[in-house]
C-alpha cells in the first residue's frame, strides 16, 4: 500500500484519463498524504497515474454539489420542476443525452413515469440539444472549421469547436494529429508527472477512440489504405503516437496493486 500506514476506505479507478481518486477517514488524511506529500508521490510514481485523495467528508460534499448541479441543468434544459429533475438525477441520468437516447423503460421505470411522461421528456432533451447543436455548427463555421471534418465518424459540433480553437480547420489538420493531442499527455518536471491538456478534455474520448477517428482520416486524405487498417493477429497494432516520434510514460507496477482497498472501475459515468 503505497499510502501506508493511513487506511484506506475505497479505491476508484478512471482508466480513460489514467486517475486514481482514494477516499479515506476523514482523521487519516494526513497520513495518507504523508509528509510533505511524500506517500502520494510515491504512489504515483508505482502506479504511473495521477492519484487525488479526499476525505469521506470531502466526497460526500463533492456527490451533494453534484446532485444539485445535475438538478438545475435538467430544470434549465427540460423546462421542468425541482423534483422531477432529483427524481432523474437520483436514478443516475446525468446528462441531456443519456435522457434523449436511452430506451424509453429506462424513464418509465422511474415512479411516478408513466409513457406520456418519458416521450414528452424525450422530446424536451431532443429539442434542447438541436438547438445547441445548431449553436455549435454556427461557432464551427464562424472558427473556419471545414464542413468535410463533419464526415469523421465520432466527432460531434462540441469536438469541432474545440478543434477550431486548437487550430485544426481540415481533414488533413485532424489527419496530423496523434492521441495524446486529443486526449492529452504526461511529461516529467522536476521529477513530477505533469499532465498536459488535450484538446478533447471535457469530452469522454479514450485513447483508442481517437487513434481511430485519426487513423480514418488518414485513409479518408490518403495517407494511408484501409488496407493500411488491418494488422495481422499476430502483430501487434501500431500505436500513432508512436510512429509521430511521442513517447508514452510506462507503468511500473498496475494501479490495483498500490492500494489496499478493491477498486472500482468508472470509465463510464455510473447510474446509481
Amino acid at each position: 500500500n503505497g499510502l501506508g500506514p493511513a487506511e484506506v476506505a475505497k479505491v476508484v479507478l478512471d482508466e480513460d484519463t489514467q486517475r486514481i481518486e482514494v477516499v479515506v477517514p476523514d482523521d487519516q488524511l494526513s497520513l495518507a498524504i504523508g509528509r510533505r506529500g511524500q506517500n502520494v508521490r510515491l504512489a504515483s510514481q508505482l502506479s504511473g497515474w495521477d492519484i487525488d485523495i479526499l476525505t469521506e467528508a470531502e466526497e460526500s460534499e463533492r456527490r451533494q454539489a453534484e446532485f444539485a448541479e445535475r438538478t438545475q441543468i435538467f430544470m434549465a434544459c427540460l423546462d421542468v420542476d425541482e423534483m422531477i429533475a432529483q427524481l432523474l438525477t437520483s436514478e443516475g441520468f446525468a446528462t441531456i443525452e443519456e435522457v434523449a437516447y436511452v430506451p424509453l423503460d429506462e424513464i418509465t421505470v422511474i415512479e411516478g413515469f408513466d409513457d406520456e411522461t418519458a416521450e414528452e421528456l424525450q422530446r424536451r432533451a431532443t429539442e434542447h440539444l438541436d438547438r445547441q447543436n445548431q449553436a455549435l455548427d454556427e461557432e464551427r463555421k464562424a472558427l473556419g472549421v471545414a464542413d468535410e471534418l463533419m464526415n469523421v465518424e465520432g466527432l460531434t459540433p462540441a469536438m469541432l469547436v474545440a478543434l477550431g480553437k486548437n487550430d485544426v480547420f481540415t481533414l488533413e489538420d485532424f489527419a496530423g494529429c496523434v492521441p495524446d493531442d486529443l486526449t492529452g499527455w504526461y511529461e516529467s518536471v522536476d521529477r513530477q508527472r505533469v499532465r498536459q491538456s488535450g484538446m478533447f478534455d471535457d469530452f469522454d474520448v479514450s485513447a483508442d477512440e481517437a487513434q481511430t477517428m485519426i487513423m480514418n482520416t488518414r485513409v479518408m486524405v490518403g495517407w494511408i489504405t484501409e488496407e493500411d487498417l488491418l494488422v495481422p493477429e499476430d502483430e501487434p497494432p501500431e500505436d500513432v503516437g508512436a510512429a509521430d516520434g511521442s513517447e508514452g510514460e510506462p507503468s511500473e507496477a498496475s494501479a490495483e496493486d498500490v492500494f489496499a482497498a478493491p477498486p472500482e472501475s468508472t470509465t463510464d459515468t455510473p447510474k446509481e
